[in-house]
């Protein structure tokens, strides 16, 4: 488990009542990051808002403005759990097979704890079996009505070994910040396989991105919560 931000919740600001006079993207300095607009994420916060100081986890890495961004946004309790430091660990180490077995003792939450969960890209770095055990896992943590945001990218080609932070400008826009790395992203997953990961949960939105990648986010029905 790592330190820090990844090993405690804490309780940031308070809720904005709306998105007014947050900066767009072409008002901000991308520091020469491309900033790109997502969807899904308003229907995150959306989603979100409608739970009082909702617990969220947030797969990693830690972003000091992104923590800021969802507590002044939500009012809420974060976690940052940085599984692509997990990823790289094991990559370095050789000890890929392990994944499933480490996921399935990962996060250390009670089940049915948390409202929402940011995976951005992380299982585009995983093998089918490391994939369908960290989904289990993020699936129990799960709460009545929770929410999973995840990106999947529909390149078919892999590209170079990097990972990608992806910053918060505003509700509407993400900064991409490529990072170094020595794991490359793995197959394509087709729309059924991310779907058959997530069978426990339900597709409330998706989105097909002009950056190659889907924005999809789960949600847990209430007669599903004890699963």
């Amino acid at each position: 488990m790592a330190g820090g931000l990844n090993d405690l919740f804490s309780r940031l600001g308070g809720r904005r009542p709306d998105g007014s006079g947050a900066p767009t993207a072409s008002a901000i300095p991308t520091n020469g990051d491309p900033v790109y607009p997502t969807k899904a994420l308003p229907k995150f916060l959306a989603t979100m808002a409608a739970k009082p100081s909702p617990a969220l986890l947030d797969l990693g890495p830690v972003v000091g403005g992104n923590v800021s961004f969802f507590g002044e946004e939500l009012g809420c309790h974060i976690r940052v759990e940085d599984v692509m430091a997990d990823i790289e660990r094991h990559t370095a180490a050789g000890t890929l097979d392990q994944l499933p077995a480490f996921f399935r003792t990962r996060f250390k939450s009670e089940p049915g704890t948390v409202d929402g969960i940011l995976c951005w890209d992380v299982f585009d770095y995983l093998e089918k079996e490391a994939a369908a055990s960290l989904a289990t896992a993020l699936t129990r943590l799960l709460g009545s009505e929770g929410a999973l945001l995840g990106f999947f990218s529909t390149a078919t080609d892999p590209g170079r070994a990097h990972y990608t932070k992806y910053i918060v400008v505003d509700q509407g826009n993400l900064r991409y910040r490529a990072y170094s790395g020595t794991r490359v992203r793995q197959r394509s997953l087709q729309n059924r396989d991310i779907i058959k990961l997530f069978e426990s949960l339900r597709v409330s939105d998706s989105f097909l991105m002009k950056t190659n990648m889907r924005e999809i986010i789960f949600r847990k029905p209430a007669y599903l919560a004890g699963l």
